[in-house]
């Protein structure tokens, strides 16, 4: 759950700063405090490292890719760049960009809120969003999908992966940092992402459980997605070729 903004139509903050009226930790401070534990919690996922994989295989040299929050940079911003690909990670912790700066020298990290970011429509290959929209709104969930389809070039390639669940502003803790997620069910979220303008090639829902001592199975959904309403392959929404869909 790496965070591009900072939840609850907050303003982006930074460090230990607390969003305005309710006294609860921004997402920096939230990310800020999680720091690398984030990535030793969730390096384990299959899932991730196999929609990467898939990505890879449909990018051009050279693409140009926007990871949102990116988070430690590792692994989806030091995969891409590895394979010689032009990545731009944006995240609002600045602990998390200062992390992976360091980590994956080969991309280039920005320390923004994604909502406030300038986006020039069809200036992407490829956009990666991994668990970065669970603490905004619906609404502007629903706005940031919107943004990142008209960002990516005709026939770009993009995967989305949430948690799916019905929650709208429920208070939680999350990796000891108190946290409020809002999020969509599996088929509210799908059909979010196809109302962006985006075709889902293949949907994967799978459990996967963190690598710490309290952590309890979570469910997660993984669209693999294209900028327009059909692809080579068919009509919109089939899969690609590349395997099974929903698990």
């Amino acid at each position: 759950m790496p965070t591009a903004g900072t939840g609850s139509g907050a303003p982006a903050t930074k460090g230990g700063t607390v969003t305005e009226g309710d006294q609860r930790p921004s997402a920096a401070a939230v990310f800020d405090a999680i720091g690398v534990a984030y990535e030793e919690a969730f390096a384990g996922s299959e899932s991730h490292r196999a929609s990467l994989d898939w990505l890879l295989h449909r990018l051009e040299p050279r693409a140009r890719v926007l990871d949102v929050g990116s988070g430690t940079g590792r692994p989806t911003a030091r995969t891409l760049a590895a394979a010689g690909h032009d990545v731009l990670g944006v995240d609002v912790s600045p602990v998390m960009v200062d992390l992976a700066a360091r980590q994956v020298p080969d991309a280039t990290f920005r320390c923004a809120d994604i909502r406030e970011e300038p986006l020039t429509e069809a200036s992407f290959d490829a956009v990666c969003v991994y668990f970065s929209l669970l603490q905004m709104s619906r609404d502007e969930q629903a706005a940031l999908v919107r943004r990142l389809a008209l960002a990516l070039r005709p026939g770009g390639h993009a995967v989305i992966a949430t948690v799916p669940l019905d929650l709208d502003g429920v208070e939680g803790v999350f990796m000891g940092q108190p946290v409020r997620v809002t999020s969509f069910a599996a088929d509210a979220f799908t059909a979010l992402v196809r109302e962006a303008g985006l075709t889902v090639l293949r949907q994967q829902e799978t459990l996967f459980t963190p690598a710490r001592a309290d952590a309890v199975p979570e469910p997660q959904l993984f669209l693999y997605c294209r900028r327009g309403a059909t692809d080579e392959y068919g009509a919109g929404g089939a899969d690609d070729g590349d395997g099974a869909g929903a698990d």
